[in-house]
């Protein structure tokens, strides 16, 4: 018990020193999360507001799929960037790998999937009438596909904040694109894997307590903006 308590004293010692391996590792996390992010959600919202307003053929196929990649192993995406970005491969003299841009790929194809069923997800629970009403008024279908998603944001808002929480929390991807490089391509989570396996556990607890603050933090804001 009193190892667990002094390692937890030492995590807050760490966090409120502003430890420098410890913001570098927030810092990078943050970073190519928020990026991987963005680029997932002007990928992923188009996407499943697309597939949920259109009708054709090989719909069903298209919807398969993505519900398929929503649950590719972390690991699976890390080695096949990893042959895209090494050196024998075709992106290789890009010099990406185990850089944040390399990383920020890997999450933008974790967190795409996500996105874009939850988006379909919301337009499917949405009114039908909305786009008809809307074409009938005059408006174009981009019009109308806009007035959607308006009345979708917060099922698009969590379809975003959840494809943030599938990358800032994974380890596979950070590890084999990133190299956990220190101050970096060291995430919270590659620095928890790896200061916890030297028995740095008060480092690795203050990293945890630190990613389970963003997650709170980033939920909170997205009950705050559906109470609005």
């Amino acid at each position: 018990m009193s190892y667990l308590l002094d390692s937890l004293l030492k995590a807050l010692e760490l966090i409120f020193s502003f430890d420098h391996e410890v913001r570098m590792a927030v810092w990078t996390s943050l970073y190519t999360s928020g990026c991987a992010t963005l680029l997932s959600g002007l990928a992923g919202i188009p996407l499943g507001l697309w597939l949920g307003t259109s009708r054709f053929s090989g719909r069903r196929l298209a919807i398969t799929l993505l519900n398929t990649l929503m649950a590719l192993p972390t690991v699976v995406v890390g080695l096949l960037l990893f042959g895209l970005f090494s050196r024998q491969g075709p992106l290789g003299p890009l010099g990406l790998l185990f850089t944040p841009l390399a990383m920020i790929a890997g999450q933008t194809v974790l967190a795409a999937p996500i996105v874009a069923n939850l988006v379909l997800a919301a337009v499917a629970g949405a009114d039908e009438r909305i786009i008809k009403t809307a074409l009938t008024l005059g408006a174009t279908r981009l019009q109308a596909a806009h007035q959607l998603l308006r009345e979708i944001r917060f099922g698009v808002m969590a379809a975003v904040i959840a494809g943030f929480g599938r990358v800032v929390a994974e380890v596979g991807v950070a590890m084999m694109l990133g190299g956990n490089i220190r101050n970096s391509t060291r995430t919270m989570t590659t620095a928890i894997a790896l200061e916890t396996s030297k028995g740095e556990f008060a480092f690795g607890l203050a990293l945890g307590m630190i990613l389970l603050g963003v997650a709170l933090l980033v939920n909170l804001g997205l009950n705050l903006l559906q109470q609005r």
